[in-house]
């Protein structure tokens, strides 16, 4: 099995498919994208996203969000999902080592990730990335 990791530089429709596939694996409470909420997200400085393809097919998602702030630019890896077909094959170690790469290149003193506790294959393969944990609070302001 090939697989390639790139950059996703348009909302095609292959993009709009694989996102109405891979969304729900990774969250039941995210909203569906269409194309203009991806032309949205690509279109954003601070947003690198990273696909990964399978025999042609994307089979995996990456975001990479780099942001300057006063202590220095800044990195975080967010919504990482690889399609339930295609785990276990070393996807999102290809995509996260890409995401490293990219955001080592910018000059980021620190790129950051949060995983649910209950992921643990997740949490064993961003240790053996190097990442790890930290002790800090993480908040979140409930929707109203």
């Amino acid at each position: 099995m090939t697989v390639l990791v790139e950059v996703a530089t348009q909302a095609d429709d292959e993009l709009v498919e694989a996102f109405g596939r891979l969304l729900p694996q990774l969250s039941g409470s995210a909203t569906p994208l269409d194309g203009p909420a991806i032309t949205r997200m690509l279109d954003h400085d601070a947003n690198t996203l990273f696909v990964a393809r399978s025999d042609g097919r994307i089979v995996g998602t990456l975001t990479l969000v780099m942001v300057p702030i006063p202590s220095g630019l800044r990195a975080r890896i967010e919504d990482v999902v690889v399609d339930i077909s295609a785990r276990g094959l070393g996807i999102a170690s290809r995509l996260t080592e890409a995401a490293i790469a990219r955001a080592r290149a910018a000059g980021a003193r620190t790129v950051d990730l949060t995983s649910r506790p209950e992921r643990d294959s997740a949490g064993r393969l961003y240790e053996r990335l190097g990442f790890r944990q930290r002790d800090s609070r993480l908040y979140r302001l409930a929707e109203e």
